[in-house]
């Protein structure tokens, strides 16, 4: 065998041997977030009517991937109200996650909260577009109205 012959051997060994330890799934993961602790941060402190369950609340929101090494958490934004105007629902009936329902209790009109969420409080082991499988997730959320 030449050593040209024999060169290209290796190599294409190399490469056969790198493609097979990549793995199965081409779907990118990320890791397990599960342990993330709820937390909510005022951000700035509402003078209005107060959100409780039952109420019709306006806001206004911005919502990244927790990441444990980025500023304040914010990995990759993933949703914005900005832009787009108010998103409105009915606090505490599950319209919206479960760390919105249990978080935004007790803001008051013009107050800015931000809420770390875990999975569990989230979407879970099934993500939801953007956002993958047990993924924490970081909100900030103006209130604009309550009704």
């Amino acid at each position: 065998m030449s050593t040209h012959s024999y060169f290209s051997l290796v190599i294409a060994l190399a490469v056969v041997a790198l493609l097979a330890g990549c793995g199965g799934s081409s779907t990118p993961t990320a890791p397990d977030q599960s342990s993330v602790p709820f937390s909510q941060a005022e951000l700035r402190e509402g003078t209005g009517a107060e959100a409780t369950s039952g109420k019709r609340l306006a806001v206004n929101y911005a919502g990244w991937l927790y990441s444990p090494t980025a500023a304040e958490n914010k990995g990759a934004l993933f949703d914005t109200s900005v832009g787009r105007g108010a998103f409105s629902f009915t606090l505490g009936i599950g319209q919206v996650i479960a760390g919105w329902d249990q978080g935004l209790a007790g803001l008051k009109v013009g107050g800015v909260r931000r809420l770390v969420i875990p999975p569990s409080l989230a979407y879970g082991a099934s993500g939801n577009g953007p956002i993958p499988p047990n993924a924490a997730l970081v909100f900030e959320i103006e209130l604009l109205d309550v009704q």
